[in-house]
Formats: structure tokens, C-alpha cells, sequence
């Protein structure tokens, strides 16, 4: 499949499912909606706001590269930034600007595509892009372009998922697995939404795609796919610190943090983790592998 086909499938899932739209039965939209998801997002991904140190950025032009339903943008608008979010489709677009109209705050949206940005050279202090950049096909060119757009001395604040981490190596390639293979039986379903907390659609979705087709839902790259982002999404990539390192040679410094340990996937143990014990083991074994790179 071509770079362009395969964009269009990742255009055409995001489009279907804005990132974060599930985590909440409120109206799409609707004040509630944004409130819900603000809330659902910062509690379960609490070392946010301290990675991203919005507060820091009063007075800084920064490009937002998949601004989703606008969470993040929102606290760089607050803290005083010259704030432009861009997505890939018109779905986060408009959904990101609603969520800026309600709270009466400045903003630029535009649909945009990550690896061919409409933007001069030089035109940010700060590139933002929060666990979007793996799901491009061409994440080396999106990072060329952060490049580019950055004036001299901006940052690039990036988060990736992480390949060497618990998420990766136990829970995606080892547990879920052997989860999955359980969803060929009723029962199997059933113990496995008793065990994990998954939604049921979810489980029957994914039973319904490996009675499909059960050599290609086990392939490694497949798996992945389907195992991060929903049953539907058609692109995930996992980088090592030194994958990442690369991707972002051409700057002159770049600094990398994990974040984020799946504790729900941590059988028995998960909810029993304080939150600094948690950060200790996210520090080595977080998903979010994020990258602090200056131009």
C-alpha cells in the first residue's frame, strides 16, 4: 500500500473517531463534552501538564501538529500563547474550535497534513505534537518539517509511543496475546472484560477480526495496530530511545523522558502503585517516550 493510501485510511479513522470523542457520553460538542474529556484525560495522564509545562509557553507561537478535540491547545491559549492547531482531518478542526469558541479564547485551526505543513520557515518558537507522529507514514519527513517550521533556538515537544516499554513488551506483545485468544469463546470474552475492564464492543470487535482473519490479526505490525488507538486504526509505529534519537538528529539538543505506565494492564499490582513509585517505573518503563529537541 502507498504512503498516500494508507494516510487516507488514517485520515478516514481519525475522521470516524476524534481522539478522546469515547471517553465520554456527553453530547458531541457540548461544554460537558470537552469538560469530561479535559477531566477524564488529566486524571488518567496526570504527568501531562508537567511534561508539556503549558504555563511556560506566555507570549511563544506554537503549532499544535494534531490538535485533536483542542484539551492541550486549551492550556496553551490559558497560559498565554500565540496558539495554531492543525489535524489531519476536519473532524478535530472543527471540534477543537468549538471547544476554543465556548471558553471565549484566540486560536488558529486548520486541517493540515504533519509531513507537508503549510507554514513559512522560521514560523514558531514551539512545535507541540502529542502521540500523533506515530500514526503518519512518514514520520522522519513530519519531523523534518517541525524542523523547518521552528525559528532558531524553538523547541520541538514530542511524544512517541515507546517500543522498549511495559506497554510494548508485556502488555501489547505477551498479555494481550494471549488475551486475544481467548475471544474465540464466549466465556473467553467474558473473562477477559471481567479481567481488563474493556468495553465489550471492543472485545466482539476484535473476535469478529481474528475469526476473519487470524494469521493477519497476529502479525506484529497488524496487532499493534489494532491493540493502541481501537480496533479500526490502520497505523501505529513504537520507537526505541536511540529510533527516536535519530529521528530527530538534525537538532542541535534533544533530551528523552518516559511517561506513563498502562496500569490496567499491570495485573493485581496497577491500582496499588503510589503515584511516585509509579513515576520511578515510568521513568524506565513508561509508553510515552517524549522528546525535548531545540532547533
Amino acid at each position: 500500500m502507498s504512503n498516500e493510501n494508507l494516510k487516507e485510511r488514517v485520515r478516514a479513522f481519525w475522521q470516524a473517531n476524534p481522539c478522546g470523542s469515547k471517553f465520554t457520553d456527553a453530547p458531541l460538542g457540548s461544554r460537558q463534552f470537552y469538560e469530561s474529556v479535559e477531566q477524564y484525560r488529566y486524571k488518567k495522564e496526570w504527568h501531562i501538564p508537567l511534561a508539556a509545562d503549558f504555563a511556560s509557553t506566555k507570549g511563544l507561537k506554537v503549532l499544535e501538529i494534531g490538535c485533536g478535540l483542542g484539551i492541550d491547545g486549551v492550556q496553551f491559549a490559558r497560559a498565554g500563547a500565540d496558539y495554531t492547531g492543525v489535524d489531519l482531518t476536519e473532524a478535530a478542526v472543527e471540534l477543537a474550535q468549538r471547544n476554543f469558541e465556548l471558553l471565549s479564547l484566540p486560536g488558529t485551526f486548520r486541517t493540515a497534513d504533519a509531513e507537508n505543513l503549510d507554514f513559512a520557515n522560521d514560523s514558531f518558537d514551539l512545535v507541540y505534537s502529542h502521540g500523533v507522529l506515530h500514526h503518519t507514514p512518514n514520520t522522519a519527513q513530519a519531523v523534518k518539517e517541525i524542523h523547518r517550521v521552528l525559528r532558531s533556538r524553538g523547541r520541538a515537544v514530542v511524544m512517541l509511543y515507546h517500543r522498549d516499554s511495559y506497554n510494548y513488551r508485556i502488555n501489547i506483545s505477551i498479555l494481550r496475546r494471549a488475551g486475544a485468544r481467548l475471544l474465540k469463546w464466549p466465556w473467553g470474552i467474558k473473562m477477559v472484560r471481567r479481567l481488563t475492564g474493556e468495553p465489550l464492543d471492543s472485545l466482539h470487535e476484535h473476535a469478529r477480526q481474528l475469526k476473519e482473519n487470524q494469521n493477519g490479526y497476529f502479525r506484529s505490525e497488524e496487532f499493534l495496530n489494532r491493540n493502541t488507538d481501537g480496533t479500526g486504526n490502520p497505523l501505529t509505529h513504537v520507537y526505541s530511545r536511540r529510533e527516536a534519537g535519530s529521528l530527530f538528529q538534525a537538532f542541535s539538543e534533544v533530551e528523552l523522558r518516559t511517561y506513563f505506565l498502562n496500569k490496567r494492564w499491570m495485573p493485581l499490582i496497577g491500582n496499588m502503585l503510589s503515584r511516585s513509585m509509579e513515576s520511578r517505573l515510568a521513568a524506565r518503563w513508561g509508553w510515552h517516550l517524549w522528546i525535548y529537541a531545540t532547533k
